[in-house]
């Protein structure tokens, strides 16, 4: 590789501008954590209640934790392991957790990428799913060789774009791949909101919280769903981080990141919750809500084969702008850590995502009565593939990464080397006693109650 670009692609390599910078992080941010899995969370959770416990977390949560992994990642200008092995050497196993997280991330979020691109294509040219919509959809991820077809589709374009470098290409296509993305979530919330039926209803059951449904498990679900809609805990920001240059503010650029994927979540509730809500659709229906939702139900309303186009569109700008990131941090680990060249790692890191992808896809289908025990207080509990994965990393290994990054910055970096990563040396504010009260007591008493509950001890 010449030195031009082993400049480009190493941590040292910068981004164009402040915006492209956040166009890719919040790229990274805003995907199927929002658009997919935050709906149906939401529906099933009680509505307003779920959505008002969200933005709570989001407010003490997500902005502190991407200042934090930010910074290391500014600090270290490396991988996410060698980022915190830079501050102290005995702690680079968080940045290999963050990494096996991420694949495991992958080895689902890939298949239902290819969900995604699969609808939007049918969309766009027929827009027919049959009398019975949600045989479609079964009859699809059932199938032990479709699903993977369109998932290695969706692997081969990101992997084959990252080969021109993520602050080069990549934050190119993300400065329009994002604006375009709010767009067309918002015309196709509106046009939810007023062409579905029993919208006004579900709007009601979306905005206004009915506290009698608040439980422990909306409240986990809450708090794994803004690790995972965010990207905190599993290496993203770290990796991002490394090609912050000293003139960004992190602390009003995490700000920006975290509420733009808070937009994006909501908005796409807007999309959903309405309709599903109206027609009466099944919440425990959970991963398939938008696809029965928007083939089920847009089709019968005017203009509805044009609107689903749109909503699957900006649904697969939101797969892409995810993948170029989670990919990147094995990538660049692979890199700098197992010292191989850019294109050798991204060729081992697409051949394990896309073995991980084969046995979850089938997991939906020939693999289907395949199931993993998972401990429980309450006895031992088996999942399929996908639920098991789900479970592991987002109620186990993020908040764990976040428990770990957490204790790193108080007790490992120190408050006054971290400030003064933070803060350029002052130039950009001071760490305040509520920015260590939530390091120190808030963001862990959060995460603590997300394993208690994934272990069967508090329900």
């Amino acid at each position: 590789m010449s030195n031009e670009n082993k400049s480009r692609h190493s941590g040292n390599a910068k981004w164009g501008s402040r915006f492209g910078y956040i166009m890719v992080a919040a790229g990274a941010s805003i995907g199927l954590g929002n658009i997919w899995k935050f709906p149906y969370l939401a529906y099933s959770g009680g509505g307003g209640i779920f959505i008002l416990v969200y933005i709570v977390i989001v407010l003490f949560l997500a902005k502190p934790m991407v200042e934090m992994e930010t910074a290391i990642g500014r600090h270290g200008r490396s991988d996410t392991v060698s980022v915190f092995e830079k501050i102290n050497k005995k702690w680079g196993f968080v940045g290999w957790l963050a990494n096996i997280c991420t694949i495991c991330i992958n080895f689902f979020y890939v298949v239902v990428g290819g969900w995604v691109l699969r609808y939007g294509l049918q969309f766009i040219t027929s827009g027919d799913f049959g009398s019975e919509p949600n045989l479609f959809y079964q009859n699809f991820i059932s199938d032990p060789v479709q699903p993977l077809f369109y998932n290695f589709i969706v692997l081969f374009i990101v992997v084959g774009l990252l080969l021109f470098g993520i602050t080069t290409f990549v934050e190119k296509i993300s400065k329009v791949i994002l604006p375009s993305l709010f767009v067309l979530l918002i015309v196709c919330s509106f046009y939810s909101m007023f062409a579905a039926e029993g919208a006004l209803e579900g709007l009601k059951y979306y905005l206004f919280p009915d506290f009698s449904k608040f439980t422990v498990k909306v409240f986990a679900d809450a708090v794994t769903q803004v690790l995972f809609s965010v990207g905190i805990g599993w290496g993203i920001f770290t990796t991002l981080g490394a090609n912050v240059p000293k003139e960004n503010n992190i602390r009003r650029d995490s700000l920006v990141i975290s509420y733009m994927d808070t937009v994006a979540a909501i908005l796409a509730g807007f999309v959903i919750i309405p309709a599903a809500f109206g027609a009466g659709v099944d919440v425990q229906k959970g991963p398939a809500l938008i696809f029965e939702v928007m083939a089920g139900i847009f089709k019968n309303l005017p203009g509805g084969r044009f609107i689903g186009s749109l909503f699957f569109i900006a649904l697969v700008f939101a797969v892409f702008s995810s993948l170029f990131s989670f990919i990147e941090i094995g990538v660049r680990i692979s890199e700098i850590k197992l010292r191989m060249g850019r294109k050798k790692a991204i060729i081992l890191n697409a051949i394990v995502i896309g073995l991980g992808n084969i046995l979850v896809s089938l997991g939906f289908g020939p693999l289907k009565n395949v199931t993993i025990p998972w401990p429980s207080f309450g006895g031992v509990e088996y999942y399929g593939f996908y639920d098991w994965l789900d479970c592991f990393t987002g109620y186990l290994l993020l908040p764990l990464g976040c428990l770990l990054t957490c204790f790193f910055v108080w007790k490992v970096w120190g408050w006054r080397d971290y400030e003064k990563e933070l803060t350029a040396a002052g130039r950009d504010g001071k760490l305040t006693g509520w920015n260590k009260f939530l390091t120190v007591f808030l963001v862990p008493v959060f995460m603590v109650i997300v394993l208690l509950n994934v272990f069967g001890f508090i329900k």
